[in-house]
């Protein structure tokens, strides 16, 4: 896709994302509307992989989601690039759905490697993969998903540490860099100090793009990042996004971390997204 297509495709992302929570009514909408550009970019533009959808995924790029919440966004691109139908987003959290609150492996929903949403284990699955594809002589790259908040979790720091030691290089780990969690700003639940240094005190490659809901400035990252791969550090992006963006009275607060909006908040949501979209 080009960068038009890519912004119209966030965009329609967004669209799914807002509606899927309103049908449901529950749901996490802010976080997934603040990786909805990131999300797109990797799956429209980026990573090599088949919608046919092999479990092992030999010879393609793979995508954990860590911070397994915000699973209307990975539900929207998965059936938007054609692992599934588009009409099976209409069941978001519905009773017996395939589209369950967190992606569970048990539904077999093809583009699901893990179950996840146990905030901390992400980093983990995601480094035991990149060493596998290694090990494989596999050399396609990984990719990875983390909530600011979630690096509270210690399992991450261990996973951090293991990662650099074994030159686990071929990683691309981005941190959902917004300042919001549920309880409300990071810096207010449990400041996370310099991630940048911490990272590099750790031994990753780091890269920060403080334009994390610019098309344009994630795939120059995301390039970038890419060129480190293969150089002996695992790489991390800090990603500085708005929570809740592209939906005016969504944006930068954590109160819209899992609410669902109601009729009328659908309604002005979708307007602020107009255009000529193809809705489920």
């Amino acid at each position: 896709m080009e960068i038009s297509q890519l912004k119209e495709m966030a965009t329609q992302v967004r669209r799914d994302i807002v509606r899927m929570v309103h049908g449901s009514q529950s749901g996490h909408p802010g976080g997934s509307l603040g990786c909805a550009d990131f999300a797109t970019a990797l799956y429209f533009k980026v990573m090599k992989h088949d919608p046919a959808f092999n479990m092992d995924g030999v010879g393609e790029d793979l995508f954990f989601l860590s911070n397994g919440h915000i699973s209307p966004l990975l539900y929207s691109v998965l059936a938007r690039s054609g692992y599934f139908r588009v009409e099976e987003l209409a069941t978001f959290r519905m009773l017996n759905s395939r589209l369950q609150g967190h992606p569970a492996t048990h539904e077999h929903l093809p583009g699901v490697r893990i179950a996840s949403g146990s905030l901390g284990q992400g980093m983990s699955v995601a480094i035991g993969a990149a060493l596998a594809k290694k090990q494989n002589n596999d050399d396609r790259t990984v990719y990875s998903l983390h909530g600011d908040g979630e690096l509270q979790e210690g399992q991450n720091w261990e996973a951090i540490m293991f990662a650099a030691h074994h030159k686990v290089d071929n990683l691309i780990a981005t941190v959902d860099y917004n300042g919001q969690q549920i309880d409300g700003p990071t810096e207010m639940v449990m400041g996370l100090g310099d991630l940048r240094a911490k990272f590099e005190a750790f031994g990753w490659a780091v890269l920060e793009q403080k334009q994390g809901n610019d098309m344009e400035s994630i795939l120059a990252t995301l390039a970038e990042a890419k060129a480190l791969t293969g150089k002996g550090k695992p790489i991390c992006i800090l990603l500085h996004t708005a929570m809740g963006s592209g939906v005016s009275f969504m944006e930068g607060t954590h109160e819209w971390h899992g609410i669902a909006p109601n009729d009328a908040q659908l309604a002005q949501a979708l307007g602020e997204l107009a255009g000529n979209y193809s809705d489920y």
